[in-house]
């Protein structure tokens, strides 16, 4: 018996990621494809966020963008704004430049902010190995803290065949006053490479 409850235990953990933690995280101030400098704490309203790690260039990355502007869209007036971070680095991949994240931005009318963590501040403070991986932080006692990390929803290619959108069910139970169920999840897509 004890050995089913371990095997269950162990298969838990591999289809979720769960690691049985939360995290606080640090507010940062990075570059929007705007030219401005935005931090958490210009949102004095928020609840709480959906940041989400992509780039220009990977593609289950560039399966999101609609998604990632209809979450916008949903939990922005709920006092949820969504932000996009790219920290790719742009020696190794020019595709992730400031510039061409303007001009990505610009193409599929992103309607969320796009910074560009060019040092990797923010990847490296969240623990962000993927993109794109998706991470919901909720305010408690004046801290930023993760509630949820790892995949938006269970299908990238075909978003009509999608049966769990994880990001969308953390936001509800949070909404609601209850504990997220599914804490941490796989992200699928490609690896963030730190600079040495």
């Amino acid at each position: 018996m004890k050995k089913i409850s371990l095997l269950l235990l162990v298969l838990y953990a591999f289809f979720t990621g769960f690691s049985g933690g939360e995290k606080n995280i640090d507010d940062f101030a990075l570059k929007n494809v705007d030219g401005r400098l935005i931090s958490l704490k210009d949102f004095p309203d928020a609840k709480g966020f959906v940041i989400i790690f992509t780039s220009n260039g990977c593609p289950f990355a560039k399966l999101y963008p609609q998604r990632m502007n209809e979450l916008n869209l949903k939990y922005t007036p709920l006092g949820i704004p969504l932000i996009a971070v790219n920290s790719s680095d742009t020696l190794q991949f020019e595709e992730n430049s400031f510039t061409q994240m303007a001009q990505t931005s610009k193409d599929g009318n992103f309607n969320f902010a796009y910074l560009s963590d060019a040092d990797q501040i923010a990847a490296k403070n969240f623990g962000a190995k993927k993109t794109p991986q998706a991470f919901v932080v909720w305010k408690e006692n004046n801290q930023w803290v993760i509630k949820y990390s790892g995949a938006i929803d269970d299908n990238g290619a075909e978003p009509q065949k999608v049966q769990n959108k994880f990001v969308e069910n953390a936001l509800n139970e949070l909404l609601n006053g209850q504990e997220v169920k599914v804490k941490e999840t796989k992200a699928i897509g490609c690896s963030i490479i730190y600079k040495k």
